[in-house]
């Protein structure tokens, strides 16, 4: 197997480019940090492209390295990501650089996969999305918007070009012991108290990813509660979202002095 995972330095991406190398693929690492993709790729015997999740031109180098060295490409993973804590007074600086990893991303690299798998054998693009997609999370407006929009972007890829060959999944922890979640709760702490509770080791997200990849089910569910917590969600709004507040105001008042 062919594969290349984004934001692979670390984190959930090191340990799926760790997980595919183990069983043989063949993996191109990509990640914003040079070094970070250098580790990886000689952890893995991989090949380093190093650049940017969120810069199409970026996204359509790897493409065609990974083409290059790889003769082609069967499994990609969208796995770039990024979590800030705020609200809606976040500057648009945050809110677009944001948009640009969790969501445009996806795009930059649908648009550069797309023209050969489409018109070729086929090929599955795997998106790291979030539980945050399904439900929500508290203390980080931008993580819940872009979080739902890559989901949404993932729907529409499935429901768009399942018939011709291309197989989309959405993978949706919640938890994940990684430096973002270390990073995600600079504001008292909400969401990164929500992603700690119950928080799995990446490599058991990459085991249960190496699992899915045997079918085409679109969810990939780490956690498997997630898709308890979404069925209510989907059967009663107003009641999921008042316990929601409900939360939110027990974390407003263990902030106050």
């Amino acid at each position: 197997m062919r594969v290349v995972v984004t934001g692979a330095g670390g984190g959930i991406g090191a340990a799926l480019a760790r997980r595919f190398a183990a069983d043989g693929a063949r993996v191109v690492v990509n990640d914003l940090d040079p070094a970070a993709a250098e580790a990886v790729a000689g952890q893995t015997g991989g090949v380093a492209v190093p650049g940017d999740a969120a810069r199409e031109a970026d996204v359509r180098r790897l493409v065609d390295v990974a083409y290059a060295e790889l003769g082609g490409i069967d499994l990609f993973c969208s796995n770039a990501g990024v979590l800030s804590a705020g609200t809606e007074d976040t500057p648009d600086e945050v809110w677009q650089r944001d948009f640009g990893v969790n969501v445009l991303s996806h795009v930059y690299a649908s648009r550069a996969l797309l023209p050969r798998w489409l018109d070729g054998d086929g090929g599955r693009f795997l998106m790291t999305v979030s539980a945050a997609g399904l439900l929500t999370i508290l203390g980080s407006a931008p993580y819940a918007v872009t979080k739902h929009a890559a989901l949404a972007y993932a729907e529409w890829l499935r429901v768009t070009y399942a018939h011709r060959g291309l197989v989309v999944q959405a993978l949706c922890p919640q938890g994940v012991r990684t430096d973002m979640l270390t990073r995600g709760g600079e504001r008292g702490s909400a969401a990164a108290a929500q992603l700690a509770a119950g928080a799995l080791a990446a490599d058991e997200v990459a085991e249960v990813v190496a699992k899915a990849l045997d079918g085409d089910r679109f969810l990939i569910l780490p956690h498997p509660e997630v898709a308890e917590y979404y069925r209510r969600r989907a059967d009663d709004p107003d009641r999921w979202l008042t316990g929601m507040n409900r939360i939110q105001r027990g974390f407003d008042q263990a902030d106050r002095p």
